[in-house]
């Protein structure tokens, strides 16, 4: 079948068609339609399978894209589903929202040859589509059922990976989650527009119907500390997430309508969910009529600026304080957002705001900055240039500054769980387990805020470290 493939040479990279952006302002829907199967077939068609597949080596998950590409163009669907999902926990979402500018298509070797990458995102969203479709994705039934109990402390991308792969071994799998429903940021973070949630809720289910227990509104140091939990299962996962927003300190940051940016997030996502919520009711978290400003240029600020162009905002502007080539968020979505209508003030540091009589925000001091050489990190160094200010209207500001580990030591009064300076979870990472036998910890609890496919590797691996943990226990137990 190698007449299928190897066609980058004459065929130019296509995307699914993109709805026009007057269009997409006005609702939240999907942005991109779905690849039609020829089209489909025909960008898959264009991998060049090389010797060394960066695209596969820049995939957190190790995904063999290459294989299941070669299977897409030649017509095998079902074959490519199961390659893809068998290292993939959720590769429909990975399809929609991983940043393959950034990952696997950003280092994909035709693209590097001038000859533009291999769509690859956009084929693994169709191929776990059409499964869906197809009734090819079915709810795991494990072989055997083990005794083992194992529970798991968050239902986002780490802790529904490690439950899936637990569950599909055969352990009995309780997911913890203080929100009242599955899916951690995946439901709550992430706009519509980029992450639909019935993609979302679907995935729970199938997990549910696998025997996966889920005990949603359940909060740990509230309805039970992690020593009562440790009681009840023969190991824990903790995958919280990070969910701490960081603070600018700047004169004038206690003004009304300056808000962080999950804040903004999950108000929108519930009431799209058909939630009543006050805060959006009231106005306070609804950007309609409001001049918008957005601290921050990773993907989070991203989905608020662009969450604020749909909810009917009078403008919308985002400050960064170094320029789009040194923003960490994805050169795709500042496209999308540009499209869109927001503006971009580039090499902007805010430093205080400005309230009116009624203490409301009515503006943004900023100052512009000059990129000096690069520091440590490779980056270029931000220096205000003095004398530069300026003022940015603003009716509502949300600070996308990034996130922070909660100090769950104490709000899981369990003292004993060791945490680094930056308050993340300690584990050895040979075994991925905490301070205390038995309770491991995975995803941004541990790395820091990260992406949803890294959740998903981290979870993974915890699986696999609980199943040896528990199967050493187990072969102990009956030596003993």
């Amino acid at each position: 079948m190698a007449e299928k493939l190897l066609k980058f040479v004459n065929l130019q990279r296509a995307m699914p068609d993109k709805r026009a952006s007057e269009a997409r302002r006005n609702d939240f829907g999907e942005i991109y339609a779905e690849f039609a199967a020829p089209a489909a077939t025909a960008q898959a068609s264009r991998c060049s399978q090389c010797g060394v597949p960066f695209c596969q080596v820049h995939c957190p998950l190790s995904n063999n894209i290459p294989d299941w590409l070669k299977l897409t163009a030649e017509g095998r669907l079902e074959e490519a589903y199961e390659m893809s999902s068998a290292t993939n926990t959720f590769p429909e979402i990975c399809g929609r929202i991983c940043p393959q500018d950034r990952l696997c298509e950003g280092n994909c070797v035709i693209e590097q040859s001038g000859h533009g990458t291999v769509t690859i995102g956009a084929i693994e969203k169709y191929i776990t589509d059409t499964a869906f479709d197809m009734g090819w994705v079915k709810a795991a039934k494990p072989t055997h059922e083990r005794k083992e109990s194992v529970g798991i402390i968050g239902a986002g991308p780490a802790g529904l990976a490690a439950a899936d792969l637990l569950r599909r071994r055969g352990y009995q799998v309780t997911v913890y989650d203080r929100h009242d429903r599955v899916g951690g940021l995946m439901i709550y973070g992430i706009p519509n527009f980029k992450l639909e949630k019935p993609i979302v809720l679907r995935r729970a289910e199938l997990l549910r119907e696998s025997g996966v227990t889920f005990k949603t509104g359940f909060e740990i140091g509230r309805d039970a500390s992690l020593d009562e939990l440790r009681k009840k299962h023969d190991a824990l996962l903790v995958a919280t997430g990070v969910y701490k927003a960081r603070e600018l300190q700047a004169p004038g940051s206690g003004a009304k309508n300056i808000v962080a940016a999950l804040d903004y997030l999950i108000a929108s996502n519930r009431k799209g969910l058909g939630d009543t919520v006050p805060e959006f009711e009231s106005g306070a978290l609804d950007a309609a009529g409001k001049n918008v400003v957005v601290i921050g240029g990773g993907d989070t600020a991203m989905d608020c600026v662009r969450t604020a162009v749909r909810q009917g905002a009078k403008s919308v502007k985002c400050l960064y304080r170094r320029d789009r080539a040194n923003m960490p968020g994805s050169q795709r979505e500042v496209a999308n957002a540009e499209e869109e209508g927001v503006e971009f003030l580039w090499q902007s540091l805010p430093h205080s705001f400005l309230d009116d009589a009624q203490g409301q925000v009515r503006a943004v001091r900023t100052t512009r900055i000059h990129l000096g050489p690069p520091d440590a990190t490779g980056r270029q160094v931000p220096t205000p240039i003095e004398g530069s200010d300026f003022d940015v209207e603003a009716d509502l500001v949300v600070k996308a500054l990034g996130f922070d580990a909660e100090d769950l030591p104490r709000l899981f009064d369990s003292p004993a769980l060791a945490v680094t300076a930056a308050g993340t979870i300690k584990i050895d990472w040979r075994t991925l387990m905490t301070a205390i036998p038995g309770v491991f910890a995975a995803g941004d609890i541990v790395r820091g805020a990260s992406l949803v496919v890294w959740g998903i590797r981290d979870g993974r691996d915890a699986a696999m470290s609980i199943e040896k943990y528990l199967s050493t226990t187990s072969q102990r137990a009956a030596a003993e």
